[in-house]
């Protein structure tokens, strides 16, 4: 009777005293599980396995302990868990049933296990654990634990499987246990602990979970089907010809694409800079883009203690990869063929025309550093060439103990930049994949940014047009009238056009002080700047995202002149384009040819010096986007999020690590829990900071919707123009009243005749009053099809309404200022479209619903006055632009394109 009733996976719940109809196994083990647990009391009506309910079924059942509701959520989070195993006991593995008694008892108890001594005495009657060692005995059952290996104090072994039972280091001899005052306590309490988070249980949970396993399988039926569209990395170059050579691999969509990242951070904040630890992020590339990098699908695995990591963004890259990131050869895409050159104190990785065709007349200019410039481009290194250096590399011993793994080695010439090679080639597709580590953009976006506010700016701290450079530039016999000279007893440095004078200074800060963003888009910038207004302190990663992008581009167009100015535009404009949440592979190839032309100029206009290797790894962003697909799924901002996440879990100063530990693997369980319930509020269901909320009981569409206002309340009189176009415009549209304004035009066209011209500005003055008539005809013959609501729609609305400055909104009526396009009071110049605001257009058509309008913001132009605005458009973090697979929780509309972005390289008088 029961086999018609099997699911897709052959399981089938289960009536047994144990499951009690709320756990699904094989078919096969029904009669086993009966005979050894015995049949659930009170499942008289065998509703899961045939039999039709009755009205007198109750909705629970009596277990051993008392009635227990069927739609318990807890047992569909022990379901998924042990329908995951079950396939371990049909080949002899351990039994799931066994495995998991302990948590089906803690279950069917009257309660969740407590934590307090006065629970018990205000609730006598529940049953708790005894300790919070039982409870995490429960949560390691359904795989959120960790394991604490020790670490030798010189970092050179683990104390981990065949050196798990060693007292001392293998590698240094010493002890692995902490002396006090030289002598041993009498506790073996271990130098450091290595925090171990297993992937494979939380990997398998991903599938298991009917919340997510149909998620996993999104980067196969998903992916783009336009060759030049990528919006996720299954649509990058590397991952499709990772396909190709694992044909195998790639055939079954269930195997896992895992990411990696690591930085170290300080728990302590500002307390102690002088501590870090190094955590070991995974993201899960099986899903689709708007949760892949949320926190709540980023796993931690590793978490390696402090007081001293791997703390910075590009020298991490050199610890995990195994190149360096300094020195003449610091690129790791341009390996040992890397353009630089020494100035005074530093390395400058200057001299991109290498990368230019070969009959380019700027090769033969000696402006850029007084030489002609021969070098062919770069060459490209093949998995094989990169083997073959890595065979050159000697092998050094682990850890840093002075007589051992902790001598600094010269490397010989063959090694080249190679400091080892990675652990990573000993995976056995290391070497096959085509992009192995990524240039983080958020770091290498900040650094640039850095180095051009410094250098504009003039920051005594962070400029790149010091002495030393203007030496470099008299050695090198270039740009005379940068040189320095003496003037009697003082050294004079001559004023370079590539930084603002201190009126220009003070003009560019105000602008930043001026510019107001969305709620949520931005920081307040203007607590940035100086008192002086004449520098920018404090900025984060973030806030040199945003300046760069919107600001940096509009705020000093009238401080330098052309040449400059056009070139720090175009620079902005790629970083546009890279950044988009869609990139076309078209825009990325194009990109990578106009950056050369880039950097070239800016070699032109700067002093070497301002070249640090961050400068020029933007040169190789666009082909590491086409590898791997769309920065946003690559870059640091989802991760540095993330450690503050870690940060906030430290409670106990003298144990940062074991407080992160025990914080992440609670916070784990209670995510895990949390997507299981419906009826109250989680992180998964919970509304978003700005969202209004809809009601769902309204029969009019334009009831729906709420607004939530911002600010002090003011009151508006509108006068009777005003008041009939709004009401005509939320009535023309309703949907809900398109038969009633056919009506009414139908009537306009047998009154008036059909060759009135005028009949839809009759239509317009005269469908309120008319409908508003008809609908109370209607009413007082009691016409079932007029409600409330269409009652209330007819009338008139009041004269007076309530104004506010801001508000949240889902759906409303917006009252609109338009402005003329006209190529009088609107100029598109590089990208930036500025609009006149004194140009005012549609003076009567004023009124749009939001769901009509675009958002944008407005910041000044100070370079064509003050009744002038540069638009800035604004995309939406959680909409996207993919096809929709049945996912109906997902907006998937944006507009966000890098094609939205025209990058030309304007050559001007170069």
């Amino acid at each position: 009777m029961a086999k018609p009733f099997v699911n897709d996976r052959g399981f089938i719940k289960f009536p047994c005293r144990r499951c009690l109809n709320n756990v699904s196994h094989q078919l096969e083990d029904l009669e086993s599980h009966i005979f050894r647990n015995g049949f659930m009391f009170g499942y008289n009506q065998w509703i899961h396995h045939g039999e039709p309910a009755t009205a007198n079924a109750g909705t629970t059942v009596a277990g051993p302990s008392g009635g227990i509701p069927e739609t318990d959520e807890m047992f569909d989070v022990l379901d998924d868990i042990i329908s995951e195993d079950a396939d371990e006991d049909a080949v002899g593995g351990p039994s799931a049933n066994d495995q998991y008694d302990d948590l089906f008892a803690a279950l069917r108890s009257e309660l969740h296990p407590g934590l307090l001594k006065l629970l018990k005495l205000a609730f006598p009657k529940i049953d708790l654990v005894e300790s919070h060692y039982e409870a995490k005995k429960l949560m390691t059952k359904m795989g959120l634990g960790y394991s604490s290996i020790h670490v030798c104090k010189n970092d050179c072994a683990l104390f981990w499987k065949e050196n798990s039972l060693k007292d001392t280091c293998p590698v240094c001899s010493e002890s692995r246990w902490k002396l006090h005052s030289g002598k041993w306590s009498g506790k073996n309490v271990p130098h450091k602990v290595l925090r171990y988070f297993p992937v494979g249980p939380r990997l398998k949970r991903l599938f298991a979970t009917s919340k997510t396993a149909k998620l996993m399988r999104w980067h196969s039926t998903g992916k783009s089907k336009d060759n030049d569209v990528m919006r996720h990395p299954v649509d990058g170059k590397s991952w499709q010809e990772f396909d190709k050579r694992h044909p195998q691999f790639a055939g079954d969509v269930r195997n896992v694409r895992l990411g990696l990242a690591a930085d170290g951070f300080n728990p302590f904040g500002n307390m102690s800079l002088s501590y870090s630890m190094w955590p070991v992020v995974l993201t899960t590339y099986n899903l689709p883009p708007w949760i892949c990098m949320k926190a709540e699908y980023l796993m931690l695995s590793l978490l390696i203690p402090g007081p001293q990591s791997p703390v910075n963004d590009f020298p991490a890259r050199s610890s995990l990869s195994g190149w360096s990131g300094q020195g003449y050869r610091a690129c790791p895409t341009c390996n040992e063929d890397t353009p630089s050159m020494r100035v005074i104190g530093k390395t400058a990785y200057f001299g991109h025309r290498r990368f230019l065709p070969t009959n380019h007349h700027w090769r033969s200019n000696l402006q850029f550093d007084g030489r002609t410039e021969r070098k062919r481009p770069p060459r490209r290194f093949s998995t094989a060439d990169i083997l073959e250096q890595l065979r050159r590399v000697k092998t050094g011993i682990p850890g840093k103990h002075p007589n051992y793994g902790g001598v600094k080695r010269k490397r010989g010439d063959d090694e080249l930049n190679w400091r080892k090679k990675s652990i990573f080639y000993e995976l056995p597709y290391w070497a096959t994949i085509e992009l192995k580590h990524n240039l983080d953009v958020m770091h290498i976006e900040k650094n640039v940014c850095d180095s051009l506010l410094g250098t504009l700016l003039g920051d005594p701290h962070k400029s790149k047009d010091t002495d030393n450079a203007r030496r470099d530039l008299a050695k090198l016999g270039i740009r005379h009238e940068l040189h320095l000279f003496e003037d009697g007893n003082k050294l004079m440095k001559p004023t370079a056009d590539y930084t603002f004078s201190e009126a220009n200074r003070r003009k560019f800060c105000r602008f930043i002080i001026s510019v107001k963003f969305p709620d949520g888009f931005a920081s307040n910038l203007s607590k940035n700047v100086a008192q002086n207004d004449s520098r920018l302190l404090g900025l984060k990663s973030h806030d040199c995202h945003v300046i760069m992008q919107r600001l940096l581009p509009v705020g000093c167009r009238s401080l330098v002149n052309k040449n400059i100015w056009s070139t720090i535009v175009e620079l902005c404009t790629f970083f546009n384009q890279l950044c988009a949440s869609t990139v076309n592979v078209s825009d990325m190839v194009e990109a990578q040819n106009q950056l050369v032309l880039i950097l070239c100029k800016l070699e032109r206009i700067f002093p070497p010096v301002f070249f640090d290797i961050m400068i020029h790894l933007v040169l190789h962003l666009p082909e590491e986007a086409i590898l791997g697909g769309p920065v946003h799924m690559r870059w640091m901002y989802p991760f540095e999020r993330y450690l503050k996440r870690l940060k906030d879990y430290v409670r106990n100063a003298a144990k940062p690590e074991g407080s992160i530990a025990e914080g992440y693997v609670v916070d784990e369980a209670l995510t895990f829990c949390s997507r299981y319930f419906d009826d109250v509020e989680t992180r998964f269901n919970r509304p978003d900071r700005n969202d209004v909320a809809i009601h769902p009981t309204r029969q009019l569409s334009v009831f729906e919707s709420q607004c939530k206002p911002l600010g002090k309340q003011s009151y508006v009189e509108l006068d009777n123009n005003d008041r009939d176009n709004a009401e005509f415009y939320i009535l023309n549209n309703s949907p809900e009243l398109e038969p009633y304004l056919n009506e009414h035009k139908h009537e306009l066209h047998v009154r008036l005749g059909e060759g009135c011209l005028n009949i839809n500005e009759v239509h317009r003055t005269e469908f309120a009053g008319w409908f508003f008539e008809k609908i109370y005809a209607m009413h007082r013959m009691q016409a079932p099809e007029v409600t409330t609501e269409l009652l209330s729609l007819s009338s008139k609305t009041n004269m007076v309404v309530s104004s506010y400055p801001a508000c949240i909104v889902n759906v409303v009526l917006f009252m609109c200022k338009w402005f003329k396009c006209d190529s009088k009071h609107m100029v598109t110049e590089n990208n930036i479209t500025s609009i006149d605001i004194n140009g005012e257009a549609y003076k009567d058509d004023q009124f749009i619903l939001a769901s009509q309008a675009k958002h944008v913001f407005y910041v000044a132009d100070p370079s064509r006055g003050p009744n002038w605005r540069v638009v800035q458009h604004v995309k939406h973090r959680s909409i996207w632009d993919i096809t929709d697979d049945g996912l109906s929780d997902i907006d998937l509309l944006q507009h966000n394109s890098s094609s939205n972005f025209t990058l030309f390289v304007d050559l001007g008088n170069l």
